[in-house]
């Protein structure tokens, strides 16, 4: 049996089978509906049902409270439609999706960026080449079945400036990860990983002339890297301020590669945050929360678009504050916070 899922005001629907969840059947159907994590985490699918009955499988609190399940807010995720049901979501595309791939990947390069990242350029095959949005992430599929996701660091027209498809992806290394402990160690160039994708509804909504907030932590620049590549590369010449916070200065791995790419972009600012320098860092500028530092400098966000990627905790203080405090509109915040592995696992 299968349920109808209307999406308002996009007029977008689709077909739910009985016991699958709502993204999932969106996604393999071409509809964009807005989610990160996939797992309850993250919170990012969430949106308001305005009729028809859904019943959730596990999550966290903090992506879906009590409350607001009680007042009608559903995450699609893993919620699965027991009737038709009516959703109202500002954030669904309207393109159809690209279509998510399973495939082999060859470890090309290597290469530390800090003492904690790394740079894992990856060969797709260049049969059927996977086409992507700048933002956008894939999954490696482990031996044991289990999934880990990384952005993809460079824009869609990078893919084949090698010849053979590449993608780039920043790899923060977690002690005791079963994925990063091998990418930190045993890994090697040449070995095949499984992969598939491309996931994610973070990428740029080009259809408007408002100006750009970019908020990244840690490894969130991956994914604006490659939208940053790819407004250039379009000629795209919105005004776009970059905000990256990191609790030292290393952790703002790339932060000469932006510096240089602001002079083949104009119209792009850039303000580095530093929450726990060290006197032996030098550091002398801006210090802090870095979603902080943006409603210092931008205390009214009511006219701008936001992007938002990097650690949980990061992600839900600036849409709570950026909303509740400079009157961002809830569908201008876009974000993928990446959720770790004990993220997902939390009470």
């Amino acid at each position: 049996m299968a349920f109808n899922i209307s999406v308002l005001p996009s007029g977008r629907s689709f077909e739910a089978d009985a016991g699958e969840t709502m993204l999932a059947a969106g996604i393999r159907q071409g509809v964009g509906l807005p989610y990160g994590c996939k797992d309850g985490a993250c919170g990012s699918c969430k949106c308001k049902k305005l009729s028809g009955t859904v019943v959730h499988g596990p999550h966290q609190e903090k992506a879906l409270s009590a409350q607001e399940e009680a007042d009608g807010y559903v995450l699609t995720c893993c919620g699965t439609a027991t009737s038709d049901v009516v959703l109202e979501s500002r954030q669904v595309t309207h393109a159809g999706a690209f279509p998510i791939k399973k495939m082999p990947a060859r470890v090309a390069q290597l290469e530390r960026l800090s003492h904690d990242v790394m740079r894992v350029k990856l060969q797709l095959p260049a049969a059927d080449v996977m086409q992507f949005h700048a933002g956008q992430y894939i999954e490696f599929i482990l031996r044991d079945g289990a999934r880990r996701s990384y952005s993809m660091a460079n824009a869609p027209h990078r893919l084949l400036e090698s010849g053979a498809p590449m993608v780039d992806l920043h790899i923060r290394h977690m002690p005791g990860g079963k994925f990063t402990d091998h990418v930190f160690g045993a890994m090697k160039e040449k070995e095949i990983l499984r992969i598939e994708g491309p996931y994610g509804s973070f990428y740029l909504r080009d259809d408007s002339p408002k100006p750009i907030v970019m908020l990244a932590s840690g490894t969130g620049f991956a994914p604006v890297k490659a939208i940053l590549e790819h407004m250039q590369f379009m000629g795209i010449t919105r005004d776009v301020v970059l905000y990256w916070g990191g609790r030292r200065p290393h952790d703002l791995y790339l932060d000469a590669w932006v510096r240089e790419q602001q002079a083949a972009m104009p119209h792009l600012r850039y303000v580095p945050v530093v929450s726990d320098a060290l006197p032996e860092d030098g550091w002398t500028g801006r210090t802090g929360f870095v979603h902080q530092a943006v409603l210092q400098d931008l205390p009214d966000l009511s006219g701008h678009q936001v992007y938002a990627c990097g650690a949980p905790i990061v992600v839900d203080s600036a849409r709570k504050d950026f909303t509740e405090r400079a009157a961002l509109p809830e569908e201008e915040f876009y974000a993928d916070a990446f959720t770790t592995e004990a993220d997902k696992a939390a009470p």
